[in-house]
């Protein structure tokens, strides 16, 4: 697994033999979700729109927005709420602006409630407005605004006084007369400029007068993140987690699965791999702690990083046994005892050794039975007793439960005590075939599997 690509089909294997616990993690992730949303208040928000009459440039409607949200503007909305204790910065994480179509300006505001949230976003735009007219000389006084129109009515008036004494002062028969309607025209034409000049400074007053467009709407639902979020979210993330929890730890881990991995570390051939049936509910359960109990209901008690073991019944089973036993004959042909070896601890391949055991009995010269002999060795102090008539060694274990490193102490310990290691034999527990199927072929007429109980010990396939 540490050099495999990871792939849909690994992640498919992990949900699929570790869904009680997947679910189980993700049940724990939205409970504490839920328990988030009770210690964060809920958060309501809603905005007000603030019109910008005239032309505006992209870049100016981006000044206002940070004007909106400037701690002067902040400042004076905090104190029109009244609102002890807070000032504009504090405001500053519940109140946004931003541009949106149209010379439009949103002013966004959060609060605790909805009607507070209304208050803060509506007190906000009309600070914004006042401060942005005071910004640009703007003045609030009604009868400011009807100044500048009285001054260019006077001024029209002026022109029209003017151009009646140019026409009183002749058609210009004398020297005073052309001087007169000279000095008129250009008082005229000064005249005029000085309006030109009124209507271009006006403009920027005309900008100033921003309209806020109502009231905001008051929230009916909270704002992000809501309860059902913060759920979801909790229970997406343990999922997640364990999941790359589980890529990460087959990653990282050292335990070979594979049997050639397995016939290297030990340095010799692998004989194949033999089946060994589940045990069953009852015996699982019967002197299990706690802790075992928890594993096996949540299903973590199996190796999801282990190729899926084939349901297996007793006529396939004492097949690969005998062809096992078959390798074996290749490499000692003489029908001499074997010491199998097992690591200590190792469930399955004790089962499995003592099956194998039992299948590959040889009779020695003479006609004397002789049966091979099992043995359990430490893994982390392995030691083997020194040889005796055995003619070699076989190693029987479990797939994925041992390192490089522990697989060669075994093979040094048995190299120490003269035994040469003949074969690895791989244990692959299965889902052992229920009687009552069994009875149910029978019923249906299916011809009963071949006995194997009736050849001789050792005897060839």
């Amino acid at each position: 697994m540490s050099d495999d690509t990871i792939r849909l089909v690994t992640i498919g294997r992990i949900i699929r033999r570790r869904r009680r616990f997947l679910i189980t993690l993700a049940v724990v992730g939205a409970l504490v979700g839920y328990g988030t949303s009770w210690l964060l208040p809920p958060r309501y928000t809603t905005s007000a729109s603030v019109l910008l009459p005239g032309a505006w440039e992209e870049r100016e409607l981006m000044t206002q927005a940070q004007i909106a949200i400037s701690s002067v503007v902040l400042d004076r909305t905090a104190t029109a709420l009244g609102l002890p204790g807070v000032d504009g910065e504090e405001l500053r994480d519940r109140v946004g602006a931003g541009v949106a179509d149209g010379n439009i300006i949103r002013i966004s505001g959060t609060a605790d409630t909805p009607e507070g949230a209304q208050r803060l976003s509506d007190q906000a735009a009309q600070q914004f407005v006042t401060y942005a007219a005071q910004v640009v000389g703007a003045d609030t006084d009604p009868e400011a605004a009807t100044r500048p129109e009285a001054l260019r009515k006077l001024v029209e008036r002026t022109s029209l006084r003017i151009t009646e004494l140019a026409d009183g002062a002749g058609k210009g028969q004398s020297v005073e007369s052309v001087q007169t309607r000279t000095e008129l025209a250009k008082l005229r034409t000064a005249l005029q400029d000085a309006v030109d000049k009124l209507n271009r400074a006006d403009q920027p007053a005309v900008k100033a007068n921003m309209v806020v467009m109502g009231p905001s709407t008051r929230p009916t639902g909270e704002a992000p993140p809501t309860k059902t979020q913060l759920v979801g979210v909790g229970a997406v993330l343990f999922f997640l987690v364990a999941v790359l929890g589980h890529l990460a730890t087959a990653r990282l881990g050292r335990r070979l699965r594979t049997e050639p991995e397995i016939a290297a570390a030990l340095g010799a051939p692998s004989l194949g791999t033999v089946e060994v049936p589940g045990e069953r509910r009852a015996d699982r359960t019967k002197g299990a702690g706690p802790r075992v109990l928890a594993r096996r209901l949540l299903g973590i008690d199996v190796r999801w990083d282990l190729p899926t073991p084939l349901t297996g019944d007793e006529a396939s089973g004492r097949i690969r046994y005998r062809r096992v036993g078959a390798r074996l004959r290749e490499q000692v042909p003489a029908p001499l005892r074997l010491l199998v070896v097992v690591p200590e601890g190792d469930e399955p391949a004790r089962r499995a050794a003592a099956e194998l055991a039992a299948e590959t009995a040889a009779d020695a010269p003479g006609g004397v039975h002789r049966e091979h002999r099992v043995v359990e060795v430490s893994v982390s102090q392995p030691m083997v007793r020194d040889r005796d008539d055995e003619s070699g060694a076989v190693v029987v274990l479990s797939a994925g439960s041992w390192t490089a490193g522990e697989l060669s102490g075994i093979g040094e310990a048995c190299a120490d005590a003269g035994h040469g290691v003949v074969g690895v034999v791989v244990a692959c527990t299965v889902r052992a075939a229920s009687a009552r199927s069994a009875d149910r072929s029978r019923k249906k007429g299916a011809a009963p599997a071949p006995s194997d109980d009736a050849r001789p010990a050792g005897g060839a396939e």
